[in-house]
C-alpha cells in the first residue's frame, strides 16, 4: 500500500475546495488541470497557502480580462486564430507577467501584418502598378523603408484621423481649381485582409503625392501651351511630402498648403466658389451696370475754351461744383475730366474725345472684349489659377508684375501696389510677349538698340536686299564682324526705337521694358503692337520708382534721369536685383475686390481649356519637347557680304547665303517698295520695332 504524504493529502483537500468554487463560476476543467494550476510542483517544495485557493472576486478578475481580451475591431488581420491550450501536466505554466510580454510575438498585430505586405509590395513590382512616376516610387520606398514599412494612414487595421483629413482635401480639390477625379481615394471599409489594406494604403499615398505635385506646379506643363513660356518648375520632393503628412497636426490643411500662397491666387479661388454658388455680385458683370442718368450728346472733341450745351451736360454728368448751367469749358471742367480719365484708365489730356465720351456715357462697345471672358467664366478662372502654379512661390520684395491682357505694369512693395502704368505688349502670333520670371539687374539711360537676330533675318535683311540705304535713312547702322556675324543697331538719341531709357532683365527671349517715341499707342484700349518687348507709358517715373526701392540713398527722380539724356549709354546697376514676372491674367480680382476679365488676346485660355477637357488630360503635366529657341542665334553671312556703306554687296555670296541661289546669276538689287517686307513705320515716320 502506497503511503500518501501529508503534502499530497493537503493538496487533495485543496482540490476539492477549488472544484466547488470553480463549478460556481461555470468553469469546466479536469481535476488534473486544476491540480497543475492550483498546486504546481516546485523544486523548492514551498507549500501553498490558503490565499492560493481563494476564489478572486469580480473586481479582481475584471482588469486582467480586459487587458487580455482584444476588441473585435482590433483583431489581427490575416493573423491565425490561436486558441488557448492548457499546458501539459508536466510543464509549469509561465508567470502572468511573462505571458503578457510574449503576447506580441506569439500573435502579430494588424500593423505588423500590413507592414509586411507593404514591404513586399514596395520592394517588389506591385508599386509600379499604383504609382506611375519613377520619382514618386523612389520617394515612397525611401519614406516607408525609414519607418520599417509601418503604415501612414492605418492603425491596427483602421483608418486614422490623418487619413480622413487628407481624403477630405482630395475630395474638395475642385475648390482649388483642380479636379477631384485625379485623386481617387480608396474605400478602406471593404478591405478585410492585410493585402487589401496595404493596397489601399499605397493608393492613398499616391493620390496625396499627385495632389501635392499638381497643386504646386500645375496639371498642365507650360510646354504644352506655347513655346514662348519658360519657368523653373520645382515639384515637391515626394518623401518630404509624406514626412510632412506624418508630422502635421492636420494633414488635410498641410496638403492644401501646396497650392500657391499668393493673394492673387487666393482671391481667384474665392471668386470661383462664388461663381459656382451663383453669388457673384451684379456690379461685377458688365451687362448689369446701369447707364449714367445724364448722357452727353455726340459731337466734336470738347476742349478748353469751347462753349455749348454739351459742356452743360458734362458739368452735370461730373457734378462739377458751381453753376451747372455754365456753358464754358473752363479750368474746373478740365480738372474734373482729368480726374474721370484717371479713374477710367483713359489718357489724361483733359479733353473729351471719343474714348472719354464713351466712358462718360457708359458705352463699352469698343472695350467690351476687355471686360468679359472669352470663354466660360469658371473655365477662365480655373486656367488663370493654373498659370499661377508656374510662378515662384516667393515673387520677391519688391517685384514687378506685367499683365499682358490688361496691358498694365505694376510695381509691388511690401505686399502693396507701389506704382502702376500702361504698357504696349507684343502682337499675337510669333511676336507675343512671353511668360517668364527674370531678375531686373540694371537700367540703361540713352540705350543703344541692338536689333534682335530674328528681326535682322526676317525683316531687315530683305529690306537691305531691295534698298541698301533703307536702314541708314532711319538711323540704323550695319556692321559685319570678321566671323561673318551681322550686327544692326541704332545709336542713342531722341529717335531711338527704345526711347531714352531701358529696363534690363536678361532672359532667353531677349525682351525687356523700355521707353518709346510712339506715345500715341497708349491712347488705344487694346495695345498689342510690339515685337514682344514692353513699351512703358511713363518710363522716367518708372525709373524713379524702381530706383527709390533699389537705391534709396541715391535720391533719383524723373527729373534727375532726364538730366542724364545724351549720346552715351549710362548704366545704373542695382545692388539687389528686382524680380519681374510677365503674366497672362485674363481673370483677376482688382484692388476693390471685383472680379475682372480680359480678352484672351493670345488664345492661351482656349488652348488650356481644351487640354483640361481633352483625352490627353491625364498626361498634360508631362513636358513635351519644343524646338530650341533660335531668336538669339546670331545672323552670319560670308565675310564681305556687307558693303562698306552698310548695304549688301551684290554677287553670288550674299544671295547664296541668304536665299540659297548657289551661284545662279542674280539681277542687280532694285528698290521696290513692298507692304510685306522692310521696316514698319509709325505715324511720325519712325520705324516701329520691339
Amino acid at each position: 500500500m502506497k503511503v500518501v504524504s501529508f503534502d499530497r493529502l493537503l493538496a487533495t483537500t485543496a482540490i476539492g475546495l477549488a472544484l466547488v468554487l470553480t463549478s460556481q463560476a461555470g468553469l469546466a476543467q479536469s481535476v488534473e488541470d486544476q491540480l497543475n494550476a492550483a498546486a504546481p510542483l516546485t523544486d523548492a517544495g514551498v507549500p501553498p497557502t490558503l490565499k492560493d485557493f481563494t476564489a478572486p472576486n469580480a473586481a479582481e478578475t475584471a482588469a486582467p480580462k480586459a487587458a487580455e481580451t482584444k476588441p473585435a475591431d482590433a483583431k489581427p488581420v490575416d493573423a491565425p486564430q490561436q486558441a488557448a491550450t492548457p499546458a501539459p501536466a508536466a510543464t509549469p505554466a509561465p508567470a502572468a507577467k511573462d505571458t503578457a510580454a510574449a503576447a506580441p510575438t506569439e500573435s502579430p498585430t494588424a500593423n505588423k501584418a500590413v507592414a509586411d505586405r507593404l514591404r513586399d509590395m514596395i520592394t517588389g513590382k506591385a508599386l509600379d502598378r499604383i504609382a506611375s512616376r519613377k520619382a514618386e516610387r523612389a520617394g515612397i520606398e525611401a519614406f516607408y523603408k525609414a519607418r520599417d514599412y509601418a503604415p501612414l494612414w492605418l492603425d491596427n487595421g483602421k483608418v486614422t484621423d490623418r487619413a480622413q483629413s487628407a481624403m477630405k482635401t482630395l475630395k474638395d480639390a475642385d475648390s482649388a481649381g483642380l479636379d477631384a477625379r485625379d485623386y481617387a481615394t480608396p474605400d478602406f471599409a471593404v478591405a478585410t485582409t492585410a493585402d487589401a489594406l496595404a493596397e489601399d494604403e499605397l493608393k492613398l499615398t499616391n493620390a496625396v503625392l499627385t495632389y501635392a505635385r499638381q497643386a504646386q506646379i500645375g496639371r498642365i506643363h507650360f510646354s504644352r501651351v506655347a513655346a514662348d513660356i519658360q519657368f523653373d518648375l520645382k515639384a515637391p520632393d515626394p518623401d518630404k511630402v509624406l514626412e510632412t503628412m506624418a508630422k502635421a497636426d492636420d494633414a488635410g490643411k498641410a496638403l492644401d498648403g501646396y497650392n500657391p500662397p499668393q493673394p492673387e491666387f487666393k482671391a481667384l479661388r474665392a471668386k470661383l466658389a462664388e461663381l459656382r454658388a451663383g453669388k457673384v455680385q451684379a456690379e461685377q458683370r458688365e451687362d448689369a451696370k446701369p447707364a449714367p442718368t445724364i448722357q452727353i450728346a455726340a459731337g466734336p472733341i470738347m476742349r478748353p475754351g469751347m462753349k455749348g450745351e454739351r459742356v452743360v451736360q458734362l458739368r452735370k454728368r461730373l457734378d462739377i461744383a458751381g453753376d451747372k448751367n455754365n456753358p464754358v469749358y473752363d479750368d474746373a471742367v478740365v480738372e474734373a475730366v482729368k480726374t474721370f480719365q484717371t479713374q477710367a484708365d483713359i489718357d489724361t489730356d483733359g479733353n473729351v474725345g471719343p474714348a472719354t465720351l464713351r466712358a462718360l456715357n457708359g458705352d463699352k462697345q469698343d472695350t467690351a472684349k476687355l471686360d468679359r471672358p472669352s470663354n466660360d467664366p469658371i473655365d477662365t478662372i480655373i486656367v488663370n489659377m493654373e498659370r499661377w502654379r508656374w510662378f515662384p512661390r516667393d515673387l520677391g520684395n519688391p517685384h514687378v508684375i506685367v499683365n499682358v491682357p490688361d496691358y498694365r505694369l505694376t510695381l509691388w512693395n511690401d505686399g502693396k501696389v507701389y506704382w502702376t502704368t500702361k504698357i504696349v505688349a507684343g502682337k499675337a502670333g510669333s511676336h507675343a510677349t512671353p511668360m517668364i520670371s527674370a531678375e531686373m539687374k540694371f537700367i540703361t539711360v540713352n540705350p543703344t538698340w541692338n536689333v534682335p537676330p530674328s528681326i535682322i533675318e526676317k525683316e531687315y535683311l530683305p529690306a537691305l536686299q531691295e534698298d541698301p540705304g533703307a536702314l541708314d535713312r532711319i538711323g540704323l547702322k550695319v556692321e559685319q564682324a570678321p566671323d561673318g556675324t551681322v550686327r544692326i543697331y541704332q545709336p542713342p538719341g531722341a529717335g531711338n526705337a527704345l526711347g531714352r531709357i531701358r529696363f534690363n532683365f536678361p532672359n532667353k527671349f531677349l525682351v525687356y521694358q523700355h521707353d518709346t517715341p510712339d506715345k500715341y499707342l497708349f491712347k488705344k484700349e487694346k495695345r498689342a503692337f510690339s515685337h514682344g518687348c514692353m513699351r512703358v507709358e511713363n518710363p522716367l517715373m518708372y525709373g524713379e520708382k524702381l530706383l527709390s526701392l533699389a537705391m534709396p540713398d541715391q535720391h533719383y527722380t524723373a527729373a534727375k534721369l532726364e538730366s542724364m539724356f545724351g549720346g552715351s549709354e549710362i548704366n545704373l546697376n542695382f545692388p539687389k536685383n528686382i524680380w519681374v514676372h510677365l503674366t497672362y491674367q485674363t481673370a483677376f480680382v482688382d484692388g476693390d475686390g471685383k472680379l475682372q476679365f480680359r480678352e484672351d488676346v493670345y488664345g492661351r485660355d482656349q488652348r488650356m481649356i481644351a487640354i483640361l477637357k481633352g483625352s490627353d488630360r491625364k498626361v498634360a503635366d508631362i513636358a513635351i519637347e519644343r524646338p530650341p529657341n533660335t531668336s538669339a542665334k546670331p545672323v552670319r553671312l560670308p565675310p564681305g557680304a556687307i558693303a562698306g556703306g552698310g548695304g549688301y554687296n551684290s554677287g553670288p555670296n550674299f544671295f547664296e547665303a541668304l536665299f540659297g541661289g548657289f551661284g545662279r546669276p542674280q539681277p542687280e538689287p532694285v528698290y521696290r517698295p513692298s507692304r510685306n517686307v522692310g521696316p514698319r513705320y509709325g505715324r511720325d515716320g519712325r520705324v516701329v520695332v520691339r
